[in-house]
């Protein structure tokens, strides 16, 4: 079976989907003039601002910029009164949703996913997820803007992502149905075991810990959790992600501080892995390519159609500004933490051992540097890193679900019985083999990814105009351009619900 699925796997990676991320990477870039490059200070003066005010005040400020209150009737008045009460009441901030989402981005593939794309592409499979980075940060873009703008009210708070872009943009609910069953198999079952393998075999590797017993801890803490909703995933999320980032990250400029020395070294096999005419007589550079694609799109998930779904549910005046949030994600994950593995590895001076594998190696990276407390900081970390990605995949699964059963009156027993088998898969990942957890979780990335590439690509000409309304409004002087559908959208104005 794992025979097949590795068949499958050559065919979709090597003669589809690589070249569908790059084109698409590359027109997205072109069509919003480098959005990831040119509106980067805008990105992170966003994420400061909403990091700072509660999701309440946005509302706020959108009544600011509608008409004013004495022009407006006394019905008009009274709708605003109440949208201004309780409309907002349990949304969260774009903070937030920026934190839920780099929560499922920083994790397994950071550590284990980075250690595996060098272990079988050579080292000059870090460029290539530096590339898959830098032009895929505009595919976040737009696909995290498109679900801003087709996002529609939920019980606690926005929900949207591709399933509702595909069946409100595109018109095509079949297509979101079949994305829906996608995301959710994908994030909520099969990328849950790979989380768990990863955790088990760091925990196993330090401790000796019994993979059985940490299965079943983690998924009894990961049910307390999810059963709570999504402000509870999201403060979470938004509490733990910043300081398990900077405790590694500082790690790593650690490690690269102490072999200071060996940083052009480390540089040269990059970039000779990359381009190398020895490489390439060998087929070490299509092996690069391929590994830092896959690896590159795992762990920043540009494309994908994962963070739409935390995207979406962010409170905010304007969908560009939590495309631009979303954008400076991928900045994150692969520029920065993904690059911290690549030089603690590649620092190491021992990259390529046949007889590690996986986080292994990144464990065994730091072993050389700091001894013992290299493996057991590995493991700690990763107990930080893969509970905030267990939960934000289960999220993504629960927001698809609702998507496909709409009210149905046996959705609370279904949805009741997938928590139980995404937990159910946190124990499956704790016992099975690497390849087959990775295996199975290229395919349905694979697919999923797919689908969503060629529905952006059809419905992007939103998004650019959506990008051109907000750039002429900086332009005006709006410090908070406020977007307003009937203006904008007129011909569709009647399918965006999350905007009134």
């Amino acid at each position: 079976m794992i025979h097949f699925i590795d068949k499958v796997n050559d065919i979709f990676w090597g003669y589809f989907l690589i070249a569908g991320l790059i084109l698409c990477a590359l027109w997205f870039t072109l069509r919003t003039k480098g959005v990831q490059f040119t509106m980067i200070r805008e990105m992170f003066r966003l994420l400061g601002e909403s990091a700072d005010k509660p999701a309440e005040k946005t509302s706020s400020a959108i009544e600011k910029e509608s008409t004013p209150v004495e022009k407006a009737s006394t019905k008009e008045k009274k709708t605003r009164f109440r949208l201004k009460a309780v409309g907002h009441k349990g949304h969260i901030s774009s903070f937030q949703a920026f934190a839920v989402s780099l929560a499922t981005r920083v994790g397994t593939g950071n550590l284990a996913g980075v250690a595996c794309a060098i272990a079988v592409g050579g080292p000059g499979a870090v460029f290539w997820m530096w590339v898959t980075a830098l032009l895929g940060s505009a595919t976040a873009f737009v696909e995290s803007t498109l679900a801003q703008l087709f996002k529609i009210k939920g019980k606690d708070s926005f929900v949207g992502g591709p399933a509702y872009y595909m069946e409100r943009g595109l018109g095509k609910r079949w297509m979101g149905v079949v994305f829906a069953v996608l995301i959710t198999l994908t994030f909520g079952l099969s990328y849950n075991s790979v989380q768990s393998n990863t955790l088990c075999a760091a925990l196993d590797s330090a401790f000796g810990w019994n993979r059985l017993v940490v299965g079943l801890i983690v998924c009894a803490v990961m049910l307390v959790i999810i059963f709570g909703g999504i402000r509870r995933i999201a403060r979470f999320s938004s509490a733990i992600v910043p300081i398990m980032a900077l405790g590694y990250i500082t790690l790593a400029f650690v490690v690269v501080a102490i072999n200071i020395h060996s940083l052009p070294h480390v540089l040269k096999m990059i970039f000779e892995g990359a381009f190398g005419l020895r490489q390439a007589a060998g087929g070490l550079v299509g092996s690069a390519i391929m590994q830092g694609v896959k690896r590159g799109l795992f762990s920043n998930e540009a494309g994908e159609g994962s963070a739409p779904n935390a995207a979406a549910t962010a409170h905010t005046s304007h969908p560009v500004k939590q495309g631009l949030i979303q954008a400076l994600g991928v900045f994150t994950d692969t520029l920065v933490i993904c690059s911290c593995t690549a030089f603690i590895i590649l620092c190491s001076g021992d990259t390529l051992n046949p007889d590690v594998e996986g986080v292994q190696l990144t464990q065994h990276a730091l072993s050389t540097q700091f001894g013992s407390f290299g493996v057991y900081f590995v493991a700690i970390a990763l107990l930080f890193f893969v509970f905030s990605s267990l939960i934000g995949n289960y999220y993504y699964g629960e927001a698809n679900l609702h998507f496909m059963l709409k009210g149905h009156k046996s959705e609370r027993l279904l949805l009741n019985i997938f928590r139980c088998c995404s937990a159910g898969m946190v124990l499956f990942g704790a016992l099975a083999s690497l390849t087959t957890v990775w295996a199975i979780a290229d395919l349905f990335m694979a697919l999923m990814t797919t689908f969503n590439l060629l529905s952006i690509a059809l419905l992007g000409h939103y998004a650019f105009r959506l990008l051109d309304d907000y750039r002429s409004q900086k332009k005006e002087g709006n410090k908070s351009p406020v977007f307003r559908k009937r203006e904008l959208f007129p011909e569709i104005s009647d399918k965006l619900e999350g905007w009134e």
